[in-house]
């Protein structure tokens, strides 16, 4: 299956680093895409588990999914993580 997902917070080549890095790791995922312009992550996956556990794994690195609660929280967590996906760049 396939599947495009708006998020929150992406901001940068930093920030897509860091997603591409996190999601990559994760078992059923592959062909990942992530447009910056566009603030979407583009994948294919194996099963809705696997569609949960990315919606889950980019909201704790800050990155919630568009409509889903984008706390204060959040936003501090993808500021980070953008910051440590500039360096490791």
């Amino acid at each position: 299956m396939q599947t495009n997902i708006i998020i929150q917070n992406l901001k940068c080549g930093g920030c897509a680093s860091t997603i591409t890095k996190k999601i990559q790791t994760i078992d059923g995922v592959s062909n990942l895409n992530i447009d910056v312009e566009k603030s979407s992550i583009q994948f294919e996956y194996d099963s809705n588990n696997i569609l949960e556990n990315v919606k889950i794994q980019l909201t704790k690195l800050g990155y919630p999914a568009e409509g889903d609660q984008n706390s204060i929280i959040n936003k501090a967590k993808s500021f980070v993580s953008c910051a440590t996906g500039r360096m490791n760049q």
